[in-house]
């Protein structure tokens, strides 16, 4: 009897240990579950915001190309026209400044990146982590900023002419600029820059629009800056295209998913239609 009862009690203990055991790997199974489910909406999410910058920047691509062709370029002809060259000469010193401003770019980009020593680092969990910010999103600040510098040149230009004529032309290239500085934030992202520095970048290039407008102010006129305008919007447009079709399309067409390639031409077409139809209102 004895021997029974020990017998019992051995069984008893041995389904206490299996049911422990047992709600062990339930729980063990439970957790590793629930960190799979974890990871799997992190990638999701991190997926979805790629998707939405690609978009975003597609439609950079779009407005700088319409910004490039149905704004700087026709006002920069126009200038040098104006300035009493003929159609030809207008056109080739157009034509030498654009060239000047895309070789300039490549130039610096290239020297940029064979300079950098690597474009990223390991850390000690194996992770890469990028030690630079790419030169295209400081290449891009610096075409915004001459662009900006001739609209404060424009602006200050126009209040002395009248109070009316400086309300128009304020009102229209704030309408110009709001594309145009949606698809320049999306190219900070791209660069590297986080949300708060793309930020600080845009206010500071539009903080040289007022030294635009200051230098306009102190001179007294606008016409004697007439000139160098033809060049400096000239320039500008080069660099806009370079930024456009060398450092942001390439990376676009590398999509490989059909649905998101539609996605991005639609809003790449979105973006010039929309700098089209600003040139057309203004």
């Amino acid at each position: 009897m004895a021997t029974l009862a020990r017998g019992g009690e051995e069984r008893h203990e041995g389904g206490v240990c299996n049911g422990g055991r047992t709600e062990e790997v339930r729980w063990l199974r439970y957790k590793y579950t629930r960190k799979n489910e974890v990871v799997e909406a992190l990638l999701a999410t991190l997926r979805g915001g790629r998707n939405l910058l690609q978009l975003l920047l597609s439609f950079a691509v779009g407005g700088l190309l319409g910004d490039v062709f149905l704004h700087l370029l026709p006002e920069a002809w126009s200038m040098a026209l104006e300035g009493g060259a003929g159609t030809h000469e207008a056109f080739t010193q157009v034509g030498l400044c654009v060239l000047a401003g895309i070789f300039v770019f490549i130039i610096v980009e290239m020297m940029a990146s064979h300079g950098s020593g690597g474009p990223t680092s390991t850390t000690m969990k194996g992770t890469p982590q990028p030690t630079r910010k790419e030169v295209t999103g400081y290449l891009n600040l610096i075409a915004n900023g001459i662009d900006n510098f001739t609209h404060g040149l424009a602006v200050a230009g126009s209040f002395m002419v009248s109070y009316k004529t400086g309300l128009l032309t304020t009102g229209a290239i704030l309408i110009h600029e709001i594309p145009h500085e949606v698809g320049d934030f999306a190219i900070l992202l791209k660069s590297g820059f986080t949300r708060w520095e793309a930020t600080k970048a845009q206010i500071y290039t539009a903080g040289i629009g007022l030294m635009g407008a200051l230098c306009t102010l102190c001179i007294g006129t606008s016409d004697v800056l007439g000139g160098a305008q033809v060049y400096i919007l000239s320039f500008t447009a080069g660099g806009f295209l370079n930024i456009a079709l060398v450092s942001v399309l390439p990376e676009l067409l590398q999509e490989e998913r059909p649905a998101q390639s539609c996605a991005q031409l639609l809003c790449l077409l979105c973006g010039t239609l929309t700098m089209a139809a600003v040139a057309l209102m203004c």
